[in-house]
């Protein structure tokens, strides 16, 4: 995956788990998609969810959390300490690798515009992604919680939402998307009851009162902990760092005749924080963090080729079924599909080709969009092998054994469908590439088309196969039909 975007949606729901449950597994079902982490706070009554991946699987992933909220999640019954605007409250994308701000921009008007239109849910922009100064910090929109930006709405031109009706929705308020850095939710908890300390040391710290730089904070009471807390967001930690908020929060609590219980990080933090914190506490002189084993482990075997693509081998020759056919296909499939992605990247910087310069990004697009699905697609084939594995195992006194074989089956045949669509579309588009190509990248690009064939045929095989379990089933005449066009479409010179 040479694309990644983080999103971390923060969602007004932390007490019910088949709610949240039901978020991360839509999230889950995206293609492309690869979820991180779920935290939730019941005091807060709030959860935020991380997941990585392509910036179209990402966006997709979000909008359909974002719908999921949407019936869910109702705001006229919600309490909870957290400030919050939205059934999902926050929506932001932040790049990760091979991606820029500008892209992840884009990426919060897109999404942003399809939930106004297709929910109905205001949307509202923030960080790199703000239309207007005065909205680009999240705490202005949420300033007086949902009445506060009902009013502004309603009086306020300047107010009117980047997307949708200027009125929040009945029950899912308005939604805030944007584009941001890494930032660490990070909270420090006092061993106290009085919420009106918490809230002036808030106000002490954040740098919104001429506290610390890229910190915002707010006092919360965590009613089922007995104790109050000082809930930050360190927004650039190069600026500050994790050791120094609480060190600056632990100073005015002391002040204060409070102690501090304990901290924690919401969510994830990045590897580089942390490491700003050991070498300050142990004084550790010019400190990096190559200097952590698995930083340096991680390093040095993405610079090693082999070293990347033995645990997919090990995995395929292992005594499991799967990885089987179809993921070894997919593999196969997207490999060269990379090689039409490169080629197409050299051409578009190549001034002889300049006017076909739009047509050359396309099929760019076209590649990157089908080698990552089928990189997906390596996973979801042995997922769905392992499905039809524990349907089998079901008793057979189960009389819900036969349709979940049946159900498992079904899809064990629909990701090789998608396998073979995905690498014939990649070998045609390779072959557009050819007459552009010089004499070395065409060689390339050929070695893509003989080994996309390969693909597709393969998944047309083990297509075959499943069709086999079965034989019954009134879809086979219109799924030999297909893959009889695909076929044709494979014998193509």
């Amino acid at each position: 995956m040479n694309r990644i975007v983080e999103c971390v949606p923060n969602v007004s729901e932390g007490r019910k788990a088949d709610t949240i449950d039901a978020l991360v597994n839509i999230i889950r079902s995206v293609s492309g998609v690869v979820f991180l982490d779920s935290q939730s706070d019941a005091d807060h009554n709030r959860s935020v969810i991380t997941f990585v991946g392509t910036p179209e699987a990402v966006a997709e992933a979000a909008f359909v959390a974002a719908r999921e909220a949407l019936h869910r999640i109702d705001l006229t019954t919600h309490r909870g300490e957290h400030p919050r605007v939205g059934a999902i409250d926050v929506i932001p994308f932040v790049p990760i690798r091979g991606v820029t701000m500008e892209d992840c921009v884009l990426l919060a008007r897109q999404v942003g515009r399809r939930i106004a239109e297709e929910l109905r849910i205001p949307v509202f922009l923030y960080e790199q992604a703000a239309t207007a100064p005065f909205r680009t910090r999240i705490e202005d929109i949420r300033r007086e919680g949902l009445e506060g930006l009902a009013e502004r709405m309603r009086m306020d031109p300047q107010w009117a939402p980047d997307f949708g009706d200027a009125k929040l929705h009945r029950t899912a308020g308005a939604t805030i998307v944007g584009a941001r850095r890494p930032l660490i939710a990070y909270n420090v908890n006092l061993a106290g009851t009085d919420l009106n300390i918490a809230k002036a040391i808030a106000q002490t710290v954040r740098e919104s009162n001429g506290g610390l730089p890229s910190v915002k904070a707010v006092g919360i009471a965590l009613k089922t902990r007995g104790m109050v807390q000082v809930s930050m967001n360190l927004t650039n930690y190069e600026e500050t760092p994790v050791h120094i908020a609480f060190q600056a929060v632990k100073e005015e609590a002391l002040k204060r005749g409070v102690e501090v219980h304990s901290s924690e990080v919401i969510g994830l933090i990045p590897e580089t924080a942390v490491a700003q914190v050991a070498g300050h506490h142990l004084q550790l002189e010019e400190f990096h963090t190559d200097q952590m084993l698995e930083a340096r482990m991680a390093n040095a075997l993405t610079q090693d080729l082999s070293a990347m693509v033995s645990p997919f081998l090990e995995a395929a020759s292992g005594p499991m079924p799967g990885p089987g056919g179809a993921s070894v296909a997919a593999m196969a499939a997207a490999g060269a599909i990379s090689l039409g992605v490169m080629v197409s990247t050299i051409l578009m910087k190549d001034e002889a080709h300049a006017s076909k310069k739009q047509d050359l990004q396309d099929l760019r697009t076209l590649l990157r969009q089908r080698r990552d699905r089928l990189q997906t697609s390596v996973r979801e084939d042995a997922e769905a092998y392992q499905a039809v594995l524990e349907a089998q195992k079901r008793s057979k006194l189960d009389p819900d054994r036969p349709a979940a074989i049946k159900h498992a089956m079904s899809l064990a045949i629909a990701v090789p469908l998608a396998i073979m669509q995905w690498s014939v579309e990649g070998m045609e588009a390779l072959r557009q590439l050819i007459p552009f190509a010089s004499d070395h990248l065409a060689t390339d690009l050929n070695v893509g088309v003989s080994l996309t064939r390969a693909a597709g045929l393969a998944a047309i095989a083990v297509i075959k196969k499943n069709l086999e379990s079965l034989p019954n089933d009134p879809r086979i005449p219109e799924l030999s039909t297909h893959l009889a066009e695909f076929e044709e479409r494979l014998q193509r010179v």
